[in-house]
This record gives C-alpha cells, structure tokens and sequence, in this order.
C-alpha cells in the first residue's frame, strides 16, 4: 500500500511529503484543546498548508483506520476545503475508517483496494517476478518457494533476485537446497498467524519453524506472548501496559495492545492452563508425541486468540 502511495505522490509530482503514523487505539491518549491526540495534531495544519513555492504538498496518512471518531469528524470537514491545487492527501488503512471521515473518502478520493495475498495469488505473483529477472521456474520450484517463504513477497523476490545469478530455469529441488534454513521467518510470524485465528497458515508455520529449532524456543516465545497479552488485558492505558512489561515501547507490544480486545479472560486462563501442560509433555513425553501436542496447541491458541471456528 505504501508504495501504491508513492506511485501517487510521483503521479502527481509531489516532492514535499508529510508523514503521520496515526497510533492504535489506548495509545498516544494525549490530547489538545480540541479533542485531537498530539500525534494525529500535525494533520490539520498539513492539509491546510500548501508549499511555500506554490508547488503540490503531499500527505501520507498511514494506519488511518485507528482515527477516533472525533478526528474523523475534524479531518472530513477539513477535506471538504482542501485545494487540490496545493494539497495531494492519501490515507492508508488495514480495515474500516471511522465515520463520516469514510464518507468523505468515498465521495471526493480514489478508492484502491489491496486485498491479503494467499499461496494461489502468490503463485502467480512468483511466475510474473520470475520472468521480469528472465528465468522460468520448473518443476515443484513454485511450491518449494511458497513453502519456505509463505506469502512474504519480499523475500521471495530476494530469494528470486539470488536465483536468477546463476540460473535460467530453477526446479524445487534447486530451491530446497539452496534455501535449507529458514532466516526470513522468525518465530513471531507463527505468532502473527495464530493471532489471526489463521489455522492452516499457524500449522504451516509450525512445521517449518520444528524442522529447524527445538519445540522448547516455541514454547518460551508463546510463555511471553501470553505473559504480554494478559499484562494487556488488565492495564488501563497504554503507557502503563508498556512500563509493566519493561518500559520498552515498540511494534511488538503495540500489536499485542491493538489485539487485547480480542481475547476474553476466560480464554486467556485457558491457554494458561494449556501451556503448562503442554512444558510439563515435552519434558516428559516421548519425542514422537510433541509435534501432535503443539499441533493441537496452536489450533486451540488459534480459536481463543484469534477468533478461529475451525
């Protein structure tokens, strides 16, 4: 989406761009006089600015799906006395933007949707980037690309990029040897698909991450990621959510705030309960049996945290 907006901003020969991360609900709760967070503050006087040598002005508003309803309010009347002359505005969002600021988007701006890449839409994806570095996938090389790197298309065209040095058609088997570890995956990509309730996507990554790292790193990241989520639950704003778990903010525990709404307490004593069983199995239990437990963890994991029904 990010670079949709560059395209914008080229197409209209912006040179200027005013950036304003909008932050998630329960942070930057700091406000002025008139109801609006510091950090949303900047738009107002951006949009209503035009460069100093006449020239377009661009402004890039990124998360705007987490604009409280009284900033809709203020930045859809100021819309209405943009000059477009002076001012290129794009607003970028992952989901719904708050009323009526939506229904001044539809009615005076360009409406581009981005939808969420699967494996079969990545599929095509690898064999049109294949062909732009002049070589020609082969036989199983689609399916072992997808296979290591998921849907991350960035490191499937890094991962084509260092193909195409020495290749003109690649097979699967050309792809598994060439990519035997997993670098490009942390653990917190499986932590990300089971926070969306994900399932297939969850146990995919499950897969991959055993094959390369002991079932016990697995647990001790989940351990934390349950530790976060009920220090979320129970803490009344952001900043004191933050100083609880160390006083580090960053985008590892602002995912963690935005999703806290999502998961019932009931549901976190559940996987409480459900973790401890499953370190006391894999100190106890025989190998074989591991992988189906942490199977059967994550599709529970999946249900309780992200919403999943199957």
């Amino acid at each position: 989406m990010l670079q949709r907006a560059t395209t914008v901003f080229e197409q209209f020969a912006v040179d200027e761009v005013t950036r304003i991360d909008v932050p998630g609900r329960g942070a930057g709760e700091e406000q002025s006089d008139s109801g609006i967070r510091l950090p949303v503050q900047s738009l107002i006087p951006a949009l209503q600015s035009g460069s100093l040598f006449g020239d377009r002005i661009g402004v890039l508003v990124v998360d705007s799906q987490w604009l409280l309803k009284a900033e809709a309010e203020v930045i859809a009347e100021v819309l209405a006395t943009v000059d477009e002359a002076a001012v290129i505005a794009v607003f970028v969002a992952s989901g719904s933007v708050t009323a009526p600021l939506s229904k001044t988007l539809k009615a005076r701006a360009e409406q581009i949707a981005i939808k969420r890449l699967t494996e079969r839409s990545t599929q095509d994806w690898l064999t049109t980037a294949a062909r732009e570095r002049h070589i020609r996938l082969g036989d199983g090389a689609v399916e072992a690309l997808v296979k290591v790197f998921g849907t991350d298309v960035g490191s499937l065209g890094r991962a084509l990029d260092q193909l195409a040095i020495d290749h003109d058609v690649v097979t699967g088997d050309e792809v598994a040897e060439r990519f035997k570890n997993r670098p490009d995956e942390p653990v917190w990509m499986y932590g990300d698909a089971v926070s969306r309730g994900h399932v297939g996507d969850a146990l995919r990554r499950l897969g991959d991450f055993l094959h390369h790292e002991h079932p016990l790193v697995l647990l001790a990241y989940l351990n934390n990621d349950l530790r976060r989520r009920a220090l979320a639950a129970a803490a009344p704003d952001y900043e004191t959510f933050v100083a609880q778990d160390g006083g580090r903010a960053g985008y590892a525990l602002e995912k963690v705030w935005k999703a806290r709404n999502r998961t019932k307490g009931e549901d976190l004593r559940r996987a409480v309960d459900a973790l401890a069983r499953a370190d006391l199995a894999l100190k106890s239990q025989p190998e074989a049996t591991h992988r189906v437990m942490l199977e059967r963890l994550t599709v529970a994991l999946c249900r309780w945290y992200g919403g999943a029904r199957r």
